[in-house]
């Protein structure tokens, strides 16, 4: 394969790609690096705009390639706004030709305390953990990632080609301690990713593909109370432990996730559905010893 192969590969010019939780840590580098290469992008997210900083960054690396940007408020767990966005994005860029699924997250009200023992107010018990806390983390992790699959990837099962990216978790191949429901809402995104590839390949087309990116751990919005001291903004006792157990001995960047996603996404994949792929500094082939 020489050069020129390999460019086409990844050569994502005027392709439409929805991403939700696009406004997040991983899911805003995403967009960047689908824009540079020529895709238009369109984000999903609950909130109001789009970070101002985020805007910044599409503007000042824009080239004469770089797709384009829309932004559409959308909560992935209201079917009738995925489908608002859904006719939004197809009117101002066309079909959409990938989705990925980056809406997710934890919540202070579905986390144990360290060991699960009573302590302060705030050190909650697995035996105390409030219903709306856990059913808010399952219902964002799994029927977050489950709904958008339904709305969009109706379309590509019509069409007979599409491909569906999922962002699953280390914690679904190795369950943590403190988040159970997060745990088990990342488990269940991985056995759906194996489940809906099979459906659509088997029933509508083998061109459309799904797969997960399982990342290991990478400090979010969502994970920073967990892996930071609020006091020094150092790492906490616990992210001390993972980098501890993470082979390459620190935290991952989100760019760090471009190149496995960029290949998920592009034809040098595709023989490649229904698999999840972890990109975690080694943390899942570590035993601890």
């Amino acid at each position: 394969m020489n050069h020129a192969e390999l460019t086409r590969l990844y050569d994502f010019t005027n392709r439409v790609v929805a991403i939700t939780g696009g406004a997040g840590a991983l899911g805003s580098e995403m967009a960047c690096a689908l824009i540079g290469c020529g895709a238009h992008v369109a984000i999903l997210d609950r909130v109001a705009e789009l970070p101002q900083q985020f805007v910044e960054r599409i503007e000042n690396e824009k080239t004469s390639r770089s797709g384009r940007l829309v932004f559409q408020q959308t909560d992935v767990l209201d079917r009738a706004s995925l489908i608002h966005a859904q006719k939004s994005i197809e009117t101002q860029l066309g079909q959409v030709d990938i989705l990925i699924n980056a809406a997710g997250g934890n919540h202070p009200n579905a986390t144990t305390g360290a060991y699960g023992k009573p302590g302060e107010p705030a050190d909650l018990r697995f035996f105390d953990l409030a219903e709306d806390g856990l059913r808010r983390t399952m219902d964002l992790n799994f029927l977050g990632t489950v709904f958008p699959c339904q709305v969009f990837g109706r379309g590509m099962a019509e069409r007979g080609e599409g491909i569906i990216l999922n962002i699953s978790s280390m914690n679904a191949l190795r369950p943590l301690t403190r988040i159970p429901a997060y745990s088990a809402g990342k488990a269940a995104v991985s056995n759906f990713t194996q489940w809906l590839a099979v459906y659509l390949a088997m029933n509508y087309s083998p061109r459309i593909r799904v797969n997960a990116l399982a990342p290991g751990f990478f400090i979010t919005a969502q994970s920073r109370f967990l892996a930071l001291d609020p006091a020094t903004g150092e790492l906490s006792a616990r992210g001390r432990t993972v980098v501890a157990h993470t082979p390459m001995g620190r935290y991952g960047a989100p760019d760090e996730l471009i190149g496995t996603m960029f290949w998920l996404l592009s034809p040098a994949s595709a023989f490649v559905t229904g698999t999840i792929v972890p990109v975690d500094g080694g943390f899942s082939a570590f035993s601890g010893v």
